[in-house]
């Protein structure tokens, strides 16, 4: 048997990386300096946004969203219950209620036929989650949220770069776009990184203004010296960061071309096998920029000796997600139990993600899904 060694994801970072974060180092200049300006201007004009705000994380990021939307305790906001569980963790921070609903058993994205019926009279946003890759089935969504006066947040945290095929008049738009504000992220198993890092896009002058504010402390319009108009929070990203950003962002179609090319291959060495494994599936029209490579076991598979089996052979693989609902502390408070969401709870069990990074070769695919039908045999 050929041992073979595959981590679950890294980042591609290169000499130009390094160079610019050395610059940022050696300028002295370490926080708030130009580096951010830039990175946020060229990110909105990326995403097709008027403006961009850095901050520390994903998760602050949407914290910041939810606070600039109005959300405040005794509100409700709709979300999925399959999603990392900093979106559903952020809506309680602004003492609001998430409230679940099943997903699209071929997208794992927020199924619309359930939203409407979450609808009650303290619903104030709908947080869409475009998990994995590819955008949730805005068209419905927006429906829902003019119909019912929502407003809508979009965690774009896994999805920097994919479109959806629907949009104003049928033109292809990236995700980020449709709400009030999007938010991205940039961890190290991301499209691209920042280390650390997000960021909150909008088209909202006011909010923007705002946003800006909270991330710093809670600063003034002037953002003078310990000059504070309202509580904020240290959720500033630093220069070396944004430096990092700058770079990754000049090379963005070119990391999101490469891991698509890696999605092929493992389309395609997939459907020769007769396993019965799922390769996650891409709505017609939508692009998918392939945050993780997820696949569905069949039904009834030992998922954790599959794990085992194929961490023996140098290949590591992990269950993602989750269902929120289903965490310890969530079932405590809000009383969920199994069967709630039967369609997010049965990918949750049978989901499993493959290594997926820029660098492994049609080659390596190849041997990690003849590795992955071995050990389900």
């Amino acid at each position: 048997m050929v041992i073979i060694h595959y981590p679950l994801a890294k980042p591609h970072i290169g000499k130009e990386e390094e160079r610019a974060v050395l610059k940022t180092l050696r300028s002295g200049v370490l926080s708030m300096g130009p580096a951010i300006t830039e990175f946020e201007k060229r990110f909105a004009r990326f995403v097709g946004t008027k403006y961009a705000v850095a901050v520390s994380s994903g998760t602050a990021g949407l914290h910041l969203a939810l606070i600039g939307a109005g959300i405040k305790e005794g509100d409700e906001v709709i979300t999925s219950p399959f999603s990392f569980v900093a979106s559903a963790n952020a809506i309680l921070y602004v003492g609001a209620t998430p409230v679940f609903t099943d997903v699209d058993p071929n997208t794992f994205n927020i199924d619309p036929m359930g939203i409407e019926k979450k609808i009650t009279p303290r619903t104030k946003a709908i947080l869409v989650v475009h998990i994995f890759g590819q955008s949730a089935d805005m068209n419905q969504i927006l429906a829902l949220a003019r119909k019912h006066k929502l407003k809508i947040i979009e965690d774009a945290c896994e999805s920097l770069g994919a479109t959806y095929k629907g949009g104003e008049n049928g033109i292809a738009r990236m995700v980020g776009t449709f709400g009030e504000s999007g938010v991205f992220a940039f961890y190290p198993n991301k499209q691209m990184t920042t280390g650390e890092g997000g960021m909150i896009v909008t088209n909202s002058k006011k909010l923007c203004a705002l946003l800006r504010s909270l991330r710093n402390q809670g600063r003034g319009k002037n953002m003078q010296w310990l000059s504070h108009e309202r509580l904020g929070y240290n959720y500033r990203m630093d220069e070396m960061s944004a430096a990092l950003g700058l770079v990754q962002l000049r090379k963005i179609r070119f990391l999101i071309r490469e891991r698509q090319k890696i999605a092929v291959w493992y389309h395609r060495f997939l459907s020769k096998q007769a396993c019965g494994i799922q390769p996650l599936k891409v709505a017609i029209g939508n692009t998918n920029t392939w945050f993780v490579y997820p696949v569905l076991l069949p039904s009834g598979v030992n998922r954790n000796s599959v794990v085992e089996r194929m961490e023996k052979r140098g290949i590591n693989t992990k269950p993602y997600l989750p269902s929120i609902h289903l965490f310890g502390f969530y079932k405590k408070r809000f009383g969920f139990k199994k069967g709630d969401f039967p369609i997010s709870e049965e990918v949750s069990e049978r989901v499993l993600a493959l290594p997926f990074y820029i660098g492994l070769t049609k080659n390596d695919i190849g041997l990690i899904v003849d590795a992955l039908t071995e050990s389900l045999a």
